[in-house]
């Protein structure tokens, strides 16, 4: 077979806060030849618009408007993706400790999720998409033909953030990080709309031992499997 086939299959990658699902989709995608859609940060995007207009966080109505009228735009470039809300560059903005803290009372709300979940779906329809976020095999795309649920233990994914953060923030320690990434998991797996768990037919993938590097060629192997089908 020809490399890469002109068949195109869609990738669900979910799992925790931490685990290394961007970079790891990322280098899938740039595998594949596919499209990136980093879920994530959408709904970042959403939550730094609602704190910078001082919305309420708990008028869910107000929430959803607010999603409706946010132009969302995600960016490749080399080495990553930019991402553009109403015409600014947010890349770096959505990333911030204050926006970390309130992302997942945002993304509970309903209609929210019913706002961006139907421009992930769009995004899906034309087919060879890697998407990752928490409920991807679960909820937004329950069809694609991989799916894969990624982990990592609380410690491991502390560290890796705090590796990520140390400059922007001298402050952040990695015990901080792991009581954020403990409350983040419990927030993310208890909320009532499309709680973080593994899809039944998702392969689990513990990347605690593993470089993304490695863990991309996991998942790109998981992909030729299904393509040769």
């Amino acid at each position: 077979m020809n490399w890469p086939p002109t068949a195109k299959i869609n990738v669900a990658i979910d799992g925790p806060a931490g685990a290394g699902k961007s970079t790891v989709a990322r280098k899938v995608a740039e595998t594949l030849g596919y499209i990136y859609v980093d879920t994530g940060a959408m709904y970042r995007t959403v939550t730094l618009k609602a704190l910078r207009e001082g919305a309420d966080l708990d008028d869910a109505k107000a929430l959803a408007g607010l999603a409706e009228r946010t132009d969302i735009r995600l960016v490749p470039e080399p080495g990553g993706q930019k991402v553009i809300m109403d015409g600014e560059d947010v890349t770096e903005p959505i990333r911030t400790q204050e926006v970390t803290s309130f992302v997942s009372k945002v993304a509970a709300v309903p209609t929210i999720r019913n706002v961006l979940v139907r421009l992930q779906r769009d995004i899906a329809d034309r087919r060879g998409v890697v998407m990752d976020g928490r409920d991807i095999g679960t909820n937004v795309l329950p069809d694609a033909e991989v799916k894969v649920f990624m982990t990592a233990s609380v410690r491991i994914r502390a560290e890796r953030r705090w590796l990520e953060l140390k400059e922007k923030d001298p402050e952040v320690t990695v015990e901080g990080l792991m009581e954020a990434i403990a409350a983040r998991d419990k927030s993310d797996s208890e909320r009532a709309t499309s709680p973080l768990k593994q899809a039944d037919d998702a392969v689990l993938l513990d990347t605690s031992h593993l470089t993304a590097d490695e863990a991309a060629e996991r998942i790109v192997r998981l992909c030729r499997r299904a393509l040769e089908v």
